[in-house]
This record gives C-alpha cells, sequence and structure tokens, in this order.
C-alpha cells in the first residue's frame, strides 16, 4: 500500500504542477502581490491588480458597485486601518481557462483580525489587458 502512495506521488504530482500554465502562474503572481499588499495594508497597491474602468464590477452583500474608484473606496470604508484589516490568505478551488485573455478563479479568502477572523468564497474573471493579468469582475462573500 506504501508503494503504491508513493508511486502515485511520484507520478501525479509532476503531472498536476506542470498542469498549470504560464498564464495561471502569471495569474497567482498577481495575486500573491494582492496579498502581500493587503498584509502591508496598502490598498492602493492592493487595487492595482483590478481593471481601472468604470466598468469593473464587485459584487458582495451590499449589491453590485460599478468601477475601479467606487470599489477602492468601498473598501477603504469596510478597512479604514490594518486592525480592521488583518492579515490576508486565499485558498484557490480552481482556475479555469474561458479562453485566450479569460480565466474564472473560485477561491477562500480568510482574513486574520484582533477583533475577530473573516472568511468567505469569492469569484473572479481574470482578463489579459495589455500584455497584463487583471481581475474585471469580484464577486466575494463572507461567511463560510
Amino acid at each position: 500500500m506504501q508503494r503504491l502512495i508513493i508511486f502515485t506521488l511520484i507520478v501525479v504530482w509532476p503531472a498536476w504542477i506542470q498542469a498549470q500554465t504560464g498564464e495561471q502562474k502569471k495569474i497567482m503572481k498577481v495575486l500573491n502581490k494582492q496579498v502581500e499588499c493587503w498584509n502591508k495594508g496598502d490598498l492602493g497597491c492592493f487595487m492595482t491588480t483590478y481593471w481601472q474602468s468604470d466598468s469593473l464590477k464587485f459584487m458582495g452583500s451590499r449589491g453590485i458597485t460599478y468601477g475601479w474608484q467606487n470599489t477602492l473606496d468601498n473598501y477603504k470604508k469596510a478597512y479604514p486601518d490594518r486592525k480592521t484589516m488583518g492579515n490576508l490568505k486565499f485558498d484557490i478551488l480552481s482556475m479555469d481557462a474561458m479562453g485566450d485573455d479569460y480565466y474564472f478563479m473560485i477561491g477562500k479568502y480568510y482574513l486574520t483580525r484582533e477583533i475577530g477572523d473573516a472568511s468567505g468564497l469569492f469569484s473572479l474573471i481574470w482578463k489579459k489587458i495589455n500584455g497584463r493579468w487583471l481581475i474585471i469582475a469580484d464577486h466575494t462573500s463572507a461567511g463560510t
């Protein structure tokens, strides 16, 4: 049995690593930048991963927000300081290509905070714009 497990890991693990495409790796790099920015308390930096357009869509518990600036303003209201922001961590559940320049991602987020932890689910639509992967739609829900 132990040999079967080891054999499976040797065969499956490299295939799983290779299965992540170059574009997926680029998207993950952007997502990691987002986490870094959040954990530094820098919402401006965090928002560089979003499409800076009035057509950006963010859906949350308060409904839909249109536009990059409105989304940033909502983040600033909801997270006015490092204490409310806490530390961010993501678990990616799936990432699927929807064409050459689009990806659909589903994941979980976790905020570790002194004022109480928070977590939830999110789905993101990524689009490659001028050679950069950016979030063009975000649906985030709390409480998982």
